[in-house]
């Protein structure tokens, strides 16, 4: 073997573990919760956990009104979504479903709110959301607790 293919092989080696993998996808499911996370805490009051400000409904109303779904209700959903599906990824339960529905919520925000946004911002949370629905969360979550055979 070449001799500079051994040192590479070693590295994929390593990094082909399952436990270098359920780090990167923990990795992957915080980076995609503190995407979501952040933007849903700033849709409620401030000091409270999860009371939908009045800032976030006129949003919806007004710069978000292309969102095919009733103002009042989408500020709801969406700020609700925001701070469930992020605990579920951080956690590691429901990895998979999780990530389907923010990727539902970015392809909404897409099309819907920002479709300039693609190439900046938007393409990259679809990537992140692709790699848990195809991989789930890892062995570092709760989905592995519950789905190990015994």
């Amino acid at each position: 073997m070449n001799a500079l293919l051994v040192p590479y092989t070693r590295i994929v080696a390593a990094l082909s573990t399952t436990l270098a993998e359920s780090v990167m996808l923990l990795f992957v499911r915080v980076s995609l919760a503190g995407i979501f996370w952040r933007s849903g805490r700033t849709k409620v009051d401030e000091g409270s956990l999860l009371s939908v400000s009045d800032t976030a409904k006129f949003l919806f109303e007004e710069e978000y009104s292309g969102v095919p779904l009733p103002s009042e209700f989408a500020a709801y959903l969406a700020t609700y979504s925001e701070h469930l599906f992020p605990i579920l990824l951080v956690i590691g339960l429901f990895t998979r479903l999780s990530a389907l529905a923010l990727l539902g919520m970015t392809m909404v925000i897409q099309i819907f709110v920002y479709p300039e946004a693609w190439w900046s911002v938007h393409m990259i949370w679809v990537a992140l959301a692709l790699v848990l629905i195809a991989r789930g969360g890892g062995k570092l979550g709760v989905d592995a607790l519950l789905t190990r055979s015994k």
